[in-house]
């Protein structure tokens, strides 16, 4: 384990243009690849129409409305909203051990809030909607549309991240901003503008509160409210249907968080040498997090194959009796119960821990949650309570413009990481200055304090 003393010049190493390496060059053309195959699948789609994707061929072709565009999009939401979670958690119940990676976890979220967001004008068929059906009529459809709800939920999560982590980078980047690059100085001048010394204590108390109101809106809204009563409140599909919903869609945003946030870090770490900030530790930390999560996944699974294969009603134990029955149904839970069993042995033998297989444990974790919500948003539509077409659920299998998304997606996520990291530190400066053991913000600077010949022999 490194020993070095983590500085600024650390947290500085990714800024700027002139940084740019060929491995860079390399998953930036690769994400922008991802990303633009899936543009071209989209263009196709708006010229063409829905009827490229299978969708919306419900009745007697016996397909669904809904697909892997509704299941990404919940898959989207749920590690954004997991992230700032567990960015607000740091803040306020002082997980200092995990500062590192806390703003990291703030990026993910815009990222994920923004493919997300994305999907919402794919999955609508024609953008023009968003203004014709949402915008122009908000003050109808916010009373009755759960899709105006999700774009009014993800905005104010949006904007309160983007707020939360500009009051942060303000302080990063006024402390050092003559070691930044000027080609950027525009935007630098733009996230200071009207900075003094005297906002530092005002800012810490402003983030601290909406640290608090991310943690209080977490179960109220988005994937614990807004997000699952999409499903929960139609009792005409009883594969969706009831108050669980909340609970389980919230542990699937913190278990799929937690693993995104696992996979940048060691992305930064491993490009920038950052062993001595982003430590082993915080890993250990982070698939003990994943293991509890992934256990709360599973227990809330079993109430619901409780519920419904004992003395339910008939449409309820159809809908139950097919997760029984599905690939996409079982080999996600057997992921999930096979990273869980690693986790816990890794507690009994701490040997079997190590990056890659942390690694290992959050892509199984992260592929699981994106094919369970799937399935879950197709069967719902295959077992409703009430069925005037067929006595036996259609088929489904995502379309490759339906496939691209996914990649598509990813890829914009990775193209937003890249360029971010270029203008402003990914990692706060508060937590450099907690590693190296300054005290009071705003001592920061490179010699430490000399140790008296008393104090030494006291040590020894």
């Amino acid at each position: 384990m490194s020993t070095k003393t983590p500085n600024e010049q650390d947290i500085l190493r990714p800024i700027g243009i002139d940084k740019i390496s060929k491995p860079y060059l390399a998953l930036f053309g690769v994400a922008s690849l991802a990303f633009g195959i899936f543009l071209i699948g989209w263009f196709y789609q708006l010229w063409v129409g829905m009827s490229v994707t299978g969708l919306s061929d419900w009745g007697t072709g016996g397909g669904v409305t809904w697909g892997l565009y509704i299941g990404a999009f919940i898959w989207w939401v749920g590690i954004a909203h997991g992230g700032i979670i567990l960015s607000a958690a740091v803040r306020l119940l002082g997980m200092d051990r995990y500062m590192p990676v806390a703003r990291l976890a703030e990026m993910l979220t815009l990222a994920g809030l923004s493919a997300a967001g994305f999907y919402i004008i794919v999955h609508m068929g024609r953008p023009d909607r968003m203004v014709t059906s949402v915008i122009g009529h908000y003050h109808i459809t916010v009373n009755n549309s759960p899709l105006v709800w999700d774009v009014t939920v993800i905005t104010a999560y949006f904007v309160l991240t983007a707020t939360y982590l500009g009051l942060t980078l303000r302080y990063d980047v006024t402390r050092m901003r003559d070691q930044l690059p000027d080609l950027f100085e525009p935007i630098y001048k733009i996230m200071t503008i009207g900075y003094s010394e005297k906002e530092d204590k005002v800012i810490e108390r402003m983030v601290w509160w909406v640290a608090l109101a991310i943690i209080i809106m977490a179960p109220l809204l988005l994937h614990g409210g807004v997000i699952p009563w999409l499903f929960a409140l139609l009792p005409t599909y009883p594969g969706w249907f009831g108050a669980i919903q909340g609970p389980q869609f919230l542990t699937i945003a913190l278990t799929s968080a937690i693993s995104g946030v696992i996979l940048v870090s060691y992305a930064f770490r491993r490009a920038y040498d950052w062993d001595h900030i982003i430590t082993d530790d915080i890993f250990r930390g982070l698939l003990l997090w994943l293991g509890f999560f992934c256990l709360l996944f599973l227990w809330l699974q079993l109430q619901q194959l409780t519920a419904g294969s004992f003395s339910a009603t008939i449409d309820h134990q159809a809908a139950t009796a097919s997760k029984l029955s599905h690939p996409a149904y079982i080999v996600p839970m057997l992921m999930v119960v096979g990273v869980l069993a690693y986790i816990f042995a890794t507690t009994l033998r701490p040997s079997l821990f190590n990056k890659k297989r942390a690694i290992g444990a959050a892509v199984l974790v992260l592929i699981a949650t994106l094919v369970e919500k799937t399935y879950f948003v197709v069967a719902g539509l295959w077992y409703p309570a009430f069925d005037i077409y067929s006595a036996t659920p259609g088929e489904y299998f995502p379309s490759l413009i339906e496939l691209s998304s996914v990649l598509g997606t990813i890829g914009m996520v990775t193209l937003f990481f890249l360029v971010i990291s270029k203008l402003v530190p990914v990692v706060e400066l508060h937590a450099i200055e907690h590693l190296r053991g300054d005290h009071g913000h705003g001592e920061h600077e490179h010699e430490e304090p000399a140790e008296s010949a008393t104090d030494s022999e006291v040590k020894a």
